[in-house]
C-alpha cells in the first residue's frame, strides 16, 4: 500500500494562521462528500472499491478509519485482519486508502464530520461498489 497519511503544517504570523497540506496533490479528484454521525459508536458500512481511491479528511470529532487487503471481493477470507487509524479533527490529516481495500468508519465522538475525496465521479464508484458486513472485519 502506497503512503496513507499526509500530515499538514501550520504557518503563523501577525495576519493570521495558514493550515498547509503541501504533500497531498489532488490531480484526479472528481468528486467530494461529507459524513456526519450525530452519536458515538456508530459504523458505516464496509465496502470496498477495485478501482477507486479514497482520501479521508476530518473536520471535527474523531473516526477510526478501519480498512482490510483483500484478493477476492466476491468471496473474501473472513478472518483477514483489519488494520486501522484513529484521527481527530485536531491532528489535520489526510488519510489514504487505496483501491482494493475495504473499509469502514466509525465515529468516536458524537457530532463527527468527515469528508471524503474520491477519484471516481459517482456512477463510476456505484459499478465499482462492494458491500460487506460491517462486522465482518470492524472491531
Amino acid at each position: 500500500m502506497n503512503r496513507i497519511s499526509f500530515e499538514s503544517r501550520s504557518f503563523i504570523d501577525d495576519r493570521g494562521k495558514i493550515l498547509a497540506l503541501n504533500d497531498l496533490s489532488l490531480e484526479g479528484i472528481k468528486r467530494m462528500y461529507q459524513i456526519e454521525h450525530p452519536d458515538s459508536g456508530m459504523v458505516s458500512d464496509w465496502q470496498g472499491h477495485k478501482l477507486e481511491n479514497k482520501w479521508f479528511y476530518l473536520i471535527k470529532g474523531c473516526f477510526s478509519i478501519e480498512y482490510a487487503r483483500i484478493d477476492n471481493f466476491n468471496n473474501p477470507v473472513p478472518y483477514t485482519l483489519a488494520n486501522f487509524k484513529v484521527i481527530k479533527s485536531k491532528d489535520k490529516v489526510v488519510v489514504h486508502i487505496p483501491k482494493g481495500y475495504p473499509n469502514g468508519l466509525k465515529s468516536l465522538e458524537p457530532g463527527s464530520i468527515i469528508i471524503i475525496f474520491s477519484d471516481l465521479i459517482l456512477e463510476e464508484a456505484k459499478s465499482d461498489n462492494f458491500k460487506f458486513d460491517a462486522n465482518q472485519w470492524l472491531n
